[in-house]
């Protein structure tokens, strides 16, 4: 999912990596159509995102939105969680 609200792009991705400081690996996949064959095909790319207060956890859905660049790669910022993983849901269900 990407949108472009007042000149910034956001994307919906999944977190695959924390493995740095304030920093989160997030997985976008996107469904495009082939321009010759016209199957649907999904596209995966990894963006690197700014996690301020370091709240992500891996499987988290996240919104993150285009931003300055915070490093030589990193040029997202995480907006919200949008959905936990599955794991932190099942232990939700269970400990309530």
């Amino acid at each position: 999912m990407s949108n472009n609200l007042g000149g910034k792009t956001t994307k919906v991705g999944i977190v695959t990596g924390k493995k740095m400081k304030k920093t989160v690996s997030v997985l976008v996949e996107r469904r495009v159509r082939h321009p010759l064959y016209k199957k649907i095909v999904k596209k995966k790319k990894i963006f690197l995102a700014h996690d301020k207060y370091e709240k992500c956890k891996l499987g988290d859905k996240v919104r993150i939105i285009a931003a300055r660049p915070f490093s030589k790669l990193k040029r997202w910022r995480v907006q919200e969680i949008v959905g936990l993983s599955p794991t932190e849901n099942k232990k939700d269900i269970q400990g309530s």
